[in-house]
């Protein structure tokens, strides 16, 4: 279940980043906001390592009578002197008031020998600051450095960072921190140590991270600093762009932005606006990839008008109802209109229709610009959101169907990529392909 806001609204704004360090909490970077004011502890409060779905649950006031007291240590263990964050290695974390979703975070640090702190994002643990001499944790990864997304499962990507890119105790380090969704990227002093990596849900492994949450500050066993405490928003379309720009090594463009030129099937019914293959209204059927595909993943862009439907055909052999005779139909729907309120969870977005229920929650709102990733993989099948993990199902382990309906076609090994438009005008852009093993 999506946790609910429970902190203030996040801050807005928009730019390009600058890597440059910054000597005053004055000095903030155009498109970014300071969250820290140099001066006191405003726009903060306290909370230790905490579930945030059960402060969720929490009536209102009980929820601010337990961040008053949080709060109150946290004054205790916390100061600000020269413009600086300092704790003394004890007490509870300091969280921003503000949650956030997409955004990028800079902020400098220096530590002292044997402490162990880090920064949780969207409240969750975290990306990780070592003393990388300490010997004694060298056998979890301390000798590796600070940066990685230390509380992702073994073997993960980004749980260890790159390289060793800390520098030595008494000087400033600096922290670039980008996070889409779950997607999160770390620069540690100018080198990239965490390349677009899937944060795990630490508090449930089995679901995404948390669509918004506040950055806490965490405090562990020495004293640490911190200053130059900046944050941007990341609007939508800045955000596509960098997770279509990620890893694209093997990736085809399918779409040529101008005509449906290496597409089939029910072209009459499409026509390419503004850069974009859209379903006529009124109209609908099967539009498909010339090539056919077995194992492969698809990036691409998808805008749903209000109410709107559409799906994506998977395996397809181009006939029939994709949500039966090919592989799976991924739905493409406004899931959170009124018209919608009582479906199947199997017939949400990002499901696969009528076999696996997709996590809601993820989706911009309607005539937005969302990006979405899939990957087919023999009988499984992710689903990816805006940076979110939302749907990894294995097909051949489906045994209930919605309405007991079967799906002859689950077990396809192959076919066309497609759109299986219903009638209204969602388009989609951006369209490119690679092949698996």
């Amino acid at each position: 279940m999506l946790v609910k806001a429970i902190f203030l609204p996040a801050l807005l704004s928009a730019s390009i980043f600058n890597l440059c360090n910054f000597s005053l909490a004055a000095d903030v970077p155009a498109g970014f906001h300071a969250i820290f004011n140099g001066k006191d502890l405003t726009g903060w409060h306290g909370m230790p390592h905490f579930d945030p779905r059960d402060l969720a649950k929490m009536t209102p006031e009980g929820r601010a009578t337990q961040i008053a007291d949080w709060t109150e240590d946290a004054k205790k263990h916390w100061s600000v002197e020269n413009e600086e964050l300092v704790n003394d290695g004890f007490g509870a974390y300091l969280v921003t008031d503000g949650e956030y979703t997409d955004y990028e975070l800079h902020i400098d640090y220096k530590t002292v020998p044997l402490a162990d702190s880090g920064i949780y994002l969207k409240a969750n643990p975290q990306v990780q600051i070592w003393d990388s001499t300490e010997e004694s944790k060298f056998g979890i990864g301390g000798n590796k450095g600070s940066g990685g997304l230390w509380n992702n499962s073994a073997g993960a990507a980004g749980k260890d960072p790159s390289e060793l890119a800390d520098k030595p105790f008494g000087e400033w380090n600096s922290f670039r921190i980008r996070q889409i969704g779950a997607r999160t990227s770390v620069w540690l002093n100018g080198k990239h140590v965490v390349d677009n990596a899937l944060m795990e849900n630490y508090f449930d492994r089995e679901n995404p991270l948390f669509r918004s949450g506040p950055i806490c500050l965490q405090t562990h066993g020495g004293e640490i600093r911190w200053r130059n405490i900046q944050l941007r928003e990341i609007p939508a379309e800045e955000a596509n762009q960098i997770l279509a720009e990620s890893h694209t090594d093997g990736f085809e463009s399918k779409f040529n932005g101008t005509d449906l030129t290496g597409w089939g099937g029910a072209a009459a019914n499409y026509e390419v606006v503004d850069g974009a293959i859209r379903c006529k209204a009124g109209h609908g059927g099967i539009l498909h990839t010339s090539d056919e595909y077995a194992n492969f993943v698809v990036r691409l862009e998808f805008v749903v008008p209000p109410s709107g439907n559409n799906g994506l055909a998977i395996r397809t052999d181009g006939t029939g109802d994709p949500a039966y005779a090919a592989m799976c139909e991924l739905q493409v729907l406004d899931s959170e209109h009124k018209n919608y309120a009582n479906l199947d969870a199997r017939q949400y977005h990002g499901s696969a229709y009528g076999m696996a229920a997709a996590q809601r929650g993820f989706q911009r709102p309607a005539n937005t610009w969302n990006f979405q990733e899939v990957t087919v993989n023999g009988s499984t099948i992710k689903v990816e959101l805006n940076g979110n993990l939302i749907l990894n199902a294995d097909l051949a382990k489906v045994t209930d169907y919605m309405a007991n309906s079967p799906h002859p076609g689950k077990d396809r090994p192959s076919g066309f990529f497609g759109f299986a438009g219903h009638n209204d005008p969602v388009a989609f852009r951006n369209i490119s392909i690679k092949r698996l093993p």
